[in-house]
Parts: structure tokens; sequence; C-alpha cells
């Protein structure tokens, strides 16, 4: 379809269901802002004049200035009935975007927020360049703790408050794997342990017994580990040790093994929120099916 026939197409515009004042509005301020095609016209016609319709009706004068005000657009966007939610965002969308290009001055360029992004993983050598520093300790004890942390950080995907409060005896052998049980926080749960990290956990796990297995007698302490992340820190050519990338070390093995990628090429997904809103309604795997799953399960 050629500019013509959708400019032709915006001057016929008189539905019904849209008062002719109204009408008249939409067609004005869409011929402003040039759509690509009679689809998208058609999409902006029906915001622009049920956008007019409203204000018409709150007894404000139909001209862009004020019809298109974001405050006005915003309460209209919230306020219209029988708009499932999807339809309300895309009403919100393109009422942006005709008020973008109609009265510029309204609406300011939207600063881009920033957003944290996730660390990157450790390579395997690496880990295992942290696995020898904590081997090499000066104290057995030191040495056991150093493990412990590298291994809830890496093998299961511990940080903050889940990793500090972990003891000895929160780690067990079951269900065919390594579960480590995270007590406090928000998520309470049993986590299986990635089969390579049963070893320096498990010893770990004996040593420190009823105790915290990164040391230290109150969890609450933010600066718990430090002393530990120190101690592995940046030894040999490695780079700085950060619990943020052990549990980031974690999410990608664990995504891997699920084929995660795959699954999210194949639905044409880019962002996880909507597929966290679907798994909320979904149970997860009973203990033994998730450490098999997840690749947690001992080795022979």
């Amino acid at each position: 379809m050629t500019d013509a026939d959708v400019a032709a197409y915006i001057g016929r515009w008189r539905p019904s269901s849209v008062s002719p004042r109204a009408a008249a509005f939409a067609r004005d301020v869409i011929t402003t802002t040039g759509p690509a095609g009679r689809e998208r016209a058609k999409n902006l016609l029906w915001a622009a004049g049920k956008l007019a319709d409203y204000a018409i009706g709150l007894g404000l004068e139909p001209v862009p200035d004020v019809v298109l005000h974001p405050s006005v657009a915003e309460r209209f966007t919230r306020c219209a009935p029988g708009l499932s939610p999807v339809a309300r965002r895309t009403l919100r969308t393109n009422l942006r975007f005709i008020g973008r290009r109609v009265v510029p001055q309204l609406y300011p360029a939207d600063l881009p927020l920033p957003r944290e992004r996730a660390k990157a993983p450790y390579s395997p050598a690496e880990i295992d360049g942290f696995l020898a520093l904590a081997d090499a300790q000066p104290t057995a004890e030191r040495r056991l703790r150093a493990a412990g942390l590298v291994a809830l950080g890496a093998g299961a995907g511990l940080i903050r408050g889940d990793l500090r409060d972990v003891r000895g005896s929160d780690v067990a052998c079951r269900s065919g794997g390594v579960m480590v049980r995270v007590r406090g926080g928000s998520r309470p749960r049993a986590v299986p342990v990635l089969g390579r990290y049963h070893v320096p956990l498990l010893a770990a796990a004996r040593s420190a017994g009823d105790a915290l297995i990164c040391g230290g007698t109150d969890p609450g302490r933010r600066n718990l580990a430090n002393p530990l992340t120190r101690a592995l820190d940046g030894g040999s050519g490695l780079p700085r040790l950060d619990t943020s990338r052990l549990r980031a070390t974690w999410l990608a093995e664990v995504a891997e093994r699920l084929g995660l990628a795959t699954f999210m090429a194949a639905a044409g997904i880019t962002c996880s929120q909507r597929l966290g809103d679907l798994i909320a309604g979904l149970e997860p795997a009973a203990e033994a099916d998730a450490v098999r799953l997840l690749g947690a399960a001992a080795r022979p």
C-alpha cells in the first residue's frame, strides 16, 4: 500500500464507535504521524479517536496540546473500560507514539534505566585454580572453609545470606546426590549440589559440624566471607574471586544441562519475564528428579 493509499484511508475514517469531532481530531493527528501501512494507521486512528472522545466527554478542547497531554493520555489508558491488560499496554504505547510525533515538546526522550547485567561465569580452569588455592591455605580449617565457599557458590549457586548461613549439618547425602539446605532468607529450599563439588563440600561440612561452613559465628555479618575471598583472590593469574560470578557459573552450567538456550531459541523467547510468570504456576520436580536433571547425582 502506497502513502497515497494510506492517506486516503485516513481521510475516509469515520467509524460509528467515536463521535464525529473525535474522528476529525484523529484524522488530523494521525496524518501528521505518517503511519506505515493501513493496519498501523487503523490502530493509531482507533487510539487517537477513543482518547479524543474521552477528553471531549470531560469538557476538554479537542486540540493536540490538550488531548495528547501525557496526563490525559495516561488517565485514559488506566480508566478505559473493557480492555485486557495486553490491549491496555498496546493503547498506551500507541498514544505515546502519537504524542511524540505530534506534540514532542510534551514527551521528552526517555532516559535509559540502568540494568544490572549477569556476571560472567568462571571457566572450569578458573574454578580448578580457586580450588587449588583453597588447598594451599596454611591451615586445614582454612583449606576446608575456602573449598566450601567455592563449592557452595559454583556447585549450588548460593550467594549473600544464603551462603553465609549454611552450616555443616545443612549438607546431606540423599536422593542419589548431595543436598544443601537453605534455611534462611525469603526462599528456603533444598539445592542439589553439582557432582564435581561433592567431595570438597562434604569434607567442609564434616569439619564444620553444626558451625557455619564459611566460618564465623554470626551469619548476619555481611563481611563474613571476606577473609576467604581475599585468601583466594587473584593467585597464579586468576581473576578476582566474586561470589556473584560463582553463582553465575552454577547458573550457566545448570542452564546448559537443561537445554535452556535451545528451548528459548525454539520458543522465540529473549526475555525471561513471561517465562517466569508461566513457571510460577508449575510444580518443581521431586528431589530425586531434581538431582538427576541438574547433574547433581553422586559419581560412582
